[in-house]
């Protein structure tokens, strides 16, 4: 009986095994199967991240291609360049040559620069000048933008180099003339070695492929590829079409150009129809699966040879210890192999609070001695030996571990970070155990705590100056807000600097952004430290002062900011000064709400500005107001245009010396149909600001020019000129169809502008004045005196006429005005200029400008600004002559 016992037993125990047996071979079959999930997944991911980083690096090098595009097309334009005709031959020259070489010195990756006209000729190219005449019409990127007017950048297939036979991709973008007539187009050529290079040199993994195309499916670049193919089409079927208007993805390719089935991340440019492709053939992604599934079969064939081996000798119970301790080795192997690769450390008590077992990540983490941390040993010892070695970061270790013990006690997790001396940061996670004891996890969570910080801080502060962004510095007034509510008050400075695009067109966008952070500075040091500061936009800057007892201590901040900022800068051997100008709103006299301060701040800012600059200004409800009403009068403004509510008053110009009317200056009315006359004053500085001067400027010209082609040849006509007509690139075209339509010569037209115009865009104004000067129209230098009275202004460009403002004239009585008037007109007389008096109204102003050398008057003493009909009506109807002293 005990022996049939045994053998049942052994039956049973052997019927037991097989089953375990299958089960293990069951698992291992699904372990094989998630492996090979596993593996698809890990190349999916790899691939994933490969377009990811290319897409970006494609990114910076087209952005970095299309600038210089841009800069060549600007520079274009900026010639004058205006039909096809002169793009072909004014850009052959060897200036053209050498400004496209130093624009291709700028790339790293190109390898020509080029313009093509809208014949397709090439006009000129860094790959040699003088240049062969070559012919470029059955390039896929002329025949592009022959056909569309496109502004974007167009990347064409591979071609051949004309002069080396270099496969070249050529990036392109449209030229147009104003009108938008194609003059030609300019072009960057990239070797396609170079993105062959780039790709060579990141290819990580057997049979990796990459392609570059284009959103609609055309191939422009595959690497690598024995046929050498350049071309090619995606197919439509393809579920790459969808993953590139989803923002890319990866899928299973069948391998649509070589037959290899791979895994294909695709990745399209945010910036360009490009799209990146990067793909591994399934059999390399398995490679390491079948490796691995080949191990594991080998693993399990021997299992079993052991496992029938192990049952022969059942019978015995020495051999059935001997196999139980041959298993526990193996687990115990096993068990220290994973606890070893563990990318944690790791730690684990039993309900004693001793050492159970410890990996060696743990270890290293801390720098502890093995002879110390060992299985049995305690947690006040293991603690104490991270005291010794300075990696424990409490201050009470019997406080904490009696805490620890609590929670461990009570069956909870207990969660912590943890800062080490020597910056790292432990994430530590104590979780409680069935018997009593715990485990605890170890993670450095250094990188990732500090990219998380970097992102927070990238999100709420600007990152020129380090100020709050608008996000944050609304976020702050809330807060600030709060204590309002509970009986506080506050104050909110609006700070916009004066003229900051004056420096980055002069000077330079890295000097004005110098410039932003030297005020960002100043400003900090204007403030409390309970105070807050932030860039809200390009010049605009904000303040809470919080608390504040008085509306005068805001003003006394804005007065200490407006003398900080005003303080000259020196940047790079520039020594720059700006001057800013402040809005103020009170918490809670003008609001309790975020946007109601913002905005009065805003308006009192604007009230700012329009009295002067550089100083401060209250916000108070009539500026509500007064915003209401400008803002009524520009709606109107807007439509007074179209509605023909202008109209043009004319003023005689008298020679003094003939006593004859020598012209009329042309002087805009604005018949309001609800607040009648509207005067210039009121109107022409909206109409700057909205961008309404141009056209309105347009119409002016046209209508004095049409209005002086009825007045005797010898009479000219004057038209006021503002700063934003003299630098819009259309004035030359406005002004020749102004005087061909109404057949007045160029030499009647007579355009006046004042300083300020120069210290604006100096460049931009001499450059439009020369090619007006050189179609025979005349320039007055208008209110002489009163702006910066720079007389460099008068020998950068032949004006024939100075206008002595009305100022002088008014106080000409006096020994000094008539010092400065006799001044004007000795050095206007040496020139060769013509000088006019303005604001003439008395018999006595007009004697003392006939002495004082002035040769034309304009004044209300011989005529006020009058409407067409009584222009006719009193100076042409007999011709009479200008006697001034009637």
């Amino acid at each position: 009986m005990p022996a049939q016992a045994d053998q049942t037993g052994l039956q049973n125990l052997t019927m037991v095994a097989v089953g375990i047996l299958g089960g293990a071979a069951l698992a291992l079959s699904l372990t094989v199967w998630w492996l090979r999930v596993d593996a698809i997944d890990d190349a999916s991911k790899d691939t994933a991240n490969f377009a990811t980083m290319l897409a970006e690096q494609t990114t910076r090098s087209v952005q970095a291609i299309e600038l210089v595009l841009d800069d060549v097309a600007e520079e274009v334009k900026q010639t004058g360049i205006a039909t096809p005709e002169a793009f072909r031959t004014k850009l052959k020259d060897k200036k053209t040559f050498d400004r496209l070489t130093e624009r291709l010195h700028h790339l790293t990756n190109g390898t020509l620069v080029a313009l093509i006209d809208n014949g397709g000729q090439l006009v000129s190219s860094t790959k040699q000048w003088p240049l062969p005449q070559t012919d470029l019409t059955d390039h896929e990127n002329f025949q592009y933008f022959k056909i569309n007017d496109d502004k974007r950048l167009y990347i064409a297939r591979p071609v051949a180099d004309r002069f080396k036979g270099e496969q070249t991709v050529l990036f392109s973008k449209r030229i147009n003339d104003a009108n938008h007539v194609f003059l030609g187009m300019a072009s960057v050529g990239v070797k396609l070695s170079y993105f062959q290079q780039i790709y060579r040199s990141i290819e990580s993994l057997p049979d990796q492929t990459f392609m570059l195309l284009r959103t609609d499916g055309t191939v422009i670049i595959r690497y690598p590829d024995s046929k050498a193919r350049t071309d090619g089409m995606m197919p439509p079927e393809s579920p790459w079409h969808k993953l590139v208007l989803q923002g890319g993805g990866t899928y299973r390719s069948p391998g649509y150009f070589d037959g290899i089935a791979r895994q294909v991340a695709v990745r399209p440019l945010t910036e360009y129809s490009l799209v990146i492709d990067v793909g591994v053939s399934e059999a390399a992604a398995l490679a390491g699966w079948r490796t691995h599934a080949i191990f594991i079969g080998f693993g399990t064939l021997l299992a079993l040879i052991c496992s029938a081996y192990l049952l022969k000798i059942l019978n015995s119970k020495i051999g059935l210890l001997v196999a139980s301790e041959a298993k526990l080795k193996r687990a115990n192997v096993t068990i220290d192999a994973a606890l070893n690769n563990l990318s944690q450390g790791l730690v684990m008590f039993d309900s004693s609070a001793r050492l159970v077992v410890c990996n060696q990540r743990y270890l290293e983490m801390y720098g502890l001695s093995v002879e110390v941390v060992r299985p049995g040993c305690t947690l006040r010892e293991l603690l104490g030996h991270r005291v010794e070695v300075g990696n424990f970061s409490h201050d009470d270790l019997d406080r904490y571990i009696v805490d620890l013990l609590d929670a461990i006690g009570q069956g909870k997790v207990v969660e912590k970070l943890t800062s080490l001396s020597d910056g790292r940061i432990i994430s530590i996670v104590n979780s409680p155990a069935e018997d009593g004891g715990w485990v605890a996890t170890h993670e450095d969570v250094t990188e990732k705590k500090r990219a998380e910080e970097r992102i927070a801080h990238a999100a709420h502060h600007d990152a020129l100056t380090g100020l709050p962004n608008r996000l944050l510095f609304a976020e702050r007034l809330e807060q600030a807000l709060t204590h309002v509510r509970r009986g506080n008050k506050l104050a909110v400075l609006y700070i916009d600097l004066d003229h900051l695009k004056r420096v980055n067109d002069t000077l330079g966008h890295p000097i004005g952004d110098r410039l932003l952070k030297a005020v960002a500075d100043r400003l900090r040091s204007c403030i409390r430290e309970i105070d807050s500061a932030g860039r809200l936009s390009g010049d605009e800057f904000a303040i809470i002062q919080s608390p504040i007892n008085h509306p005068a201590d805001a003003a006394a901040l804005a007065t200490r900011i407006c003398e900080a900022i005003r303080t000259p800068i020196n940047l790079e051997g520039h020594h720059v000064v700006v001057d800013t100008s402040i809005g103020i709103s009170i918490a809670p006299n003008d609001g309790t709400e975020i946007e109601q301060l913002l905005k009065a701040a805003d308006i009192a800012l604007y009230e700012a500005k329009n009295g002067g600059r550089g100083t401060h200004c209250f916000y108070d409800n009539d500026m509500n107001e007064r915003m209401q009403v400008r803002g009524n009068l520009e709606r109107d403004l807007r439509d007074a245009l179209a509605n023909g509510e202008f109209e043009l008053f004319y003023q005689p110009i008298v020679n003094l010396q003939s006593n004859r009317i020598s012209a009329f200056e042309a002087l805009l009315r604005w018949h309001h149909p609800e607040r009648g006359m509207v005067s210039p004053l009121e109107f022409i500085p909206i109409a700057e600001e909205i961008g309404l001067i141009v056209p309105l400027g347009e119409w002016v010209l046209r209508t004095a020019c049409a209005e002086a082609a009825t007045w005797p040849p010898e009479i000219s006509v004057c038209v006021n000129v503002s700063s934003l007509q003299l630098t819009n690139k259309n004035l030359v075209n406005v002004v020749v169809s102004a005087l061909a339509s109404s057949c007045v010569s160029a030499n009647r037209l007579e355009l006046e502008i004042t300083e300020s115009i120069f210290i604006k865009n100096t460049f931009a104004s001499v450059s439009t004045m020369k090619q007006l000067h050189e179609l025979g129209v005349r320039f007055a230098m208008d209110d002489f005196g009163t702006g910066y009275s720079s007389l460099c202004y008068l020998l950068s460009f032949p004006f024939s006429k100075l206008k002595i403002d009305r100022s002088f004239i008014t106080g000409i009585s006096d020994g000094k005005a008539q010092a400065i008037v006799r001044a004007v007109a000795d050095l206007a007389r040496n020139l060769g200029m013509t000088v006019t008096a303005e604001g003439v109204e008395t018999p006595q102003q007009l004697e003392h400008v006939k002495v004082l050398g002035c040769t034309e008057m304009q004044g209300y003493l011989y005529s006020n600004a009058l409407p067409t009909s009584e222009i006719h009506r009193l100076f042409f109807t007999e011709r009479k002559s200008a006697d001034c002293a009637a």
